[in-house]
């Protein structure tokens, strides 16, 4: 790729993406244009304009893209109820789409011949980040350092950061031990002693909840309005999607939810221990699954359930632009049009309790129907006999030839 003339990086302005920077400039002789998301990691992005403008960079591009990603990705992923192995809510999987379609976009706005980013070659993000960018941009030229540079220590980095100026933050001995990373829908943490799946995480380790322990000993209740799927209201009060997850991720936060420690099926081939916190998430995960339960199909809920899990592997292995994910995705939404109402939930010590669903457009439920009471005729309960019979029929069968 010696002919790439500029390359649009995804730049934090951390010590490794700045030593990126520096490295594409040395190595590929070639103009870098930086790229920093605001997507509810909750940190001040515009930091990053003044390390790139002090690297010399002449094309900065600093966005706030909150809610785009809770509005286009968060939402979307959940109106299909997405757990990764029965536990992970996709926190860093569902970000790394945006990513890709802004670094595609910026690059062809900038004239630019590649994109760089700042994954290892160990990690799931490397393919998210360059399947979302070859799926927008098929020729596009991707550049990715540690697959390529000798910098594989940290004593190396901050040799190189050393030989070539570029500055280092240093937090007063503060800074954490746990690689993280951070969006409106989650926060993880990686390395240290989590590196042993037998050591309990260290409980200042987490940043946005409270233990169990010490959540309030008196409940929270909080009511989420739905429209096609997605929560409009809290407390009747109408929210923009990124609204709602900044005001769950407060909430649960305060009451011990949303903690999670995993070992998780990286797609690239090893296993790998994390933990998550993603208030906001649980409370969505929870209380979708409850307004479902009273206006979808039986039929439709039950195929969701059974799609959701390959759905859920697209996301997690990078494949959301891909057309299996789309074409999901419109069944998906399609289910969705019914899926309106309000659920009542109850936060107490991390745990998120449904104690109301109602839907006065679309609920399917009949209480005359479901009645332990005299039920007017409604349900002929003669009728069962002959339904269990036929079903029976093929049992029956099977049970008169083995005898």
């Amino acid at each position: 790729m010696a002919d790439v003339k500029k390359v649009v990086l995804a730049y934090s302005g951390g010590l490794d993406t700045s030593i990126i920077l520096k490295w594409l400039e040395d190595v590929y002789h070639c103009e870098v244009v930086t790229f920093t998301a605001d997507i509810g990691q909750g940190e001040e992005v515009e930091p990053a304009r003044v390390k790139a403008e002090a690297m010399g960079v002449k094309e900065i591009y600093i966005e706030d893209l909150r809610e785009e990603f809770a509005r286009d990705f968060v939402f979307p992923m959940f109106r299909a109820n997405t757990i990764y192995e029965g536990e992970y809510l996709l926190g860093t999987s569902i970000a790394r789409p945006l990513i890709s379609k802004r670094l595609i976009e910026i690059a062809n706005e900038t004239g630019a011949d590649a994109i760089s980013h700042g994954a290892t070659g160990k990690g799931n993000d490397q393919v998210r980040f360059e399947l979302g960018a070859y799926a927008l941009k098929p020729d596009v030229q991707i550049i990715a350092p540690w697959r390529e540079w000798d910098l594989n220590s940290r004593e190396k980095l901050m040799a190189y950061a050393k030989e070539h100026n570029i500055a280092v933050d240093f937090n007063k001995g503060k800074k954490s031990p746990y690689s993280m990373d951070a969006n409106s829908l989650h926060i993880s943490y990686e390395g240290g002693v989590l590196e042993d799946p037998w050591a309990e995480p260290e409980d200042n380790m987490w940043r946005w909840s409270v233990s169990p322990e010490q959540a309030p000993d008196t409940a929270t209740y909080i009511e989420l309005g739905f429209k096609n799927g997605d929560v409009i209201s809290i407390n009747g009060v109408a929210k923009t999607p990124n609204q709602v997850m900044e005001e769950l991720n407060t909430i649960g936060g305060a009451n011990g939810i949303g903690r999670d420690d995993i070992v998780e099926n990286r797609y690239v081939g090893m296993k790998s221990r994390g933990c998550y916190e993603t208030p906001a998430g649980t409370i969505l995960l929870k209380a979708h699954r409850a307004i479902e339960s009273i206006t979808l199909d039986r039929e439709v809920a039950h195929l969701k359930d059974e799609l959701m899990p390959r759905y859920a592997n697209m996301i997690y292995n990078g494949y959301w632009w891909s057309p299996e994910r789309e074409m999901m995705q419109a069944m998906i939404d399609a289910s969705q049009v019914t899926v309106n109402g309000e659920v009542r939930l109850k936060l107490y010590k991390g745990n998120v309790v449904v104690v109301g669903r109602q839907s006065a457009s679309n609920s399917l439920f009949d209480e005359n129907i479901a009645t332990f009471e005299d039920d007017q005729g409604a349900y002929d309960q003669k009728d069962a006999a002959g339904f269990i019979k036929l079903n029976a029929l093929r049992l029956r069968i099977a049970a008169r030839k083995r005898k």
